[in-house]
């Protein structure tokens, strides 16, 4: 890091000194993703991408990543350490209002893993209602947003599908140097309705703790994925400045 904005490793002085305006919240899980990546995966990539964003985003910090989240529906291979939904909203909810507490107006989260995000929507309506003049915002699925960003034939399977699939595990292979094995990866492919939300355990979509074809993964792939994702996070924290951080609207 070539600037001081890891909260964690600031002082009251640093912090003082840096006229911080903008926070990073990176949320994650701690779960199986296979025998090739690590169990916090989740929490690693949003972390790494927060901290990327931040590097190029004058006055940002970035918060140390929740590194637990809502994994229950992940239990079924060693192993989840997960919190429930209920704890997992009062969590979020109360990192949010201490940030604010100290003067954050313009919050980001960045979130990791997908049993967060109803938990994360929750606390973050409920902060913007208790703060009406707090500009709140949250990336709720990384692997969506960049899937729109880059060509699906970046993609040698799948469109790169999975938890810990081909577009997870070349993300990984991108920053956690040495942490990423797609040669040990073992996947199955499940089928979903499009439109209407099936609730699943784990167990029902793979006998493995991954779904998809991450032995397709690459370094050059995630490299060129990382790089769409930050380059659109941080093009809309700038943006987001330039207009206050309040909705832009016109008349119909």
């Amino acid at each position: 890091m070539t600037r001081a904005v890891r909260f964690e490793e600031l002082n009251t002085g640093d912090f003082e000194a840096g006229n911080f305006d903008k926070v990073l919240m990176p949320i994650g899980s701690c779960e199986s993703h296979g025998d090739h990546l690590p169990f916090g995966t989740d929490a690693m990539v949003a972390h790494d991408l927060a901290l990327a964003v931040a590097e190029r985003v004058e006055r940002t910090m970035v918060l140390p990543p929740t590194w637990f989240g809502m994994s229950l529906h992940y239990r079924h291979k060693p192993m989840s350490v997960s919190v429930t939904n209920d704890t997992n909203i009062r969590v979020y909810r109360e990192i949010l209002d201490s940030v604010i507490h100290w003067g954050f107006k313009k919050i980001l989260v960045i979130n990791g893993h997908d049993g967060n995000i109803p938990c994360i929507d929750v606390a973050a309506q409920d902060i913007k209602i208790k703060y009406p003049q707090v500009g709140i915002a949250v990336l709720e699925a990384w692997w969506i947003m960049g899937a729109a960003l880059v060509p699906k034939t970046l993609w040698d399977k799948y469109d790169g599908y999975g938890h810990g699939g081909e577009m997870e595990t070349s993300l990984g292979m991108a920053f956690m140097r040495g942490l990423a094995n797609p040669n040990r990866a073992r996947g199955m492919i499940d089928r979903k309705d499009p439109f209407i939300r099936e609730f699943w355990n784990y167990e029902e979509l793979t006998d493995h703790g991954a779904t998809g074809n991450a032995s397709l993964s690459t370094r050059d792939k995630g490299e060129t994925f990382r790089t769409a994702l930050i380059d659109y996070v941080v093009a809309f924290l700038k943006r987001k400045d330039a207009e206050g951080w309040v909705i832009s609207r016109r008349e119909a």
